[in-house]
């Protein structure tokens, strides 16, 4: 890990994230429900039938992308977009472990061991 938060830096950066997970979640949802209009186009691809929903589904793939890039630039895991269930590396008595932290929650109140995952949470 190049970054490790403390729990104040994760804190500062929950208002950018809520808005970057916000356009991720939008944009899923866009992916699902183009997706429905793309099943005939994958059954059809060996005649090149194609999809007027194509273009659309690749521009909003892209987004999807590039906000999920920009979150993970940050260094920054999301475990669950629909969720907002995000990670971030902080080293506790030397040793690397994340701060949890969920879209649903006011502030960064837990953690837990890298292996351990959400059902590992503790409280900080």
């Amino acid at each position: 890990m190049s970054k490790y938060y403390t729990v104040e830096e994760a804190n500062s950066l929950l208002p950018e994230l809520r808005v970057m997970l916000g356009q991720a979640k939008q944009e899923r949802q866009k992916l699902l429900h183009l997706s429905s209009h793309l099943a005939g186009a994958k059954e059809g691809h060996l005649f090149d039938y194609g999809s007027p929903a194509g273009p659309a589904y690749i521009e909003v793939l892209d987004t999807f992308y590039r906000v999920a890039g920009d979150i993970e630039v940050l260094g920054i895991v999301v475990k669950d977009f629909e969720q907002g269930l995000c990670d971030f590396p902080h080293l506790r008595d030397g040793q690397m472990v994340y701060l949890c932290w969920k879209l649903d929650e006011d502030s960064v109140k837990w953690w837990h061991d890298v292996d351990a995952g959400f059902q590992g949470r503790q409280p900080i």
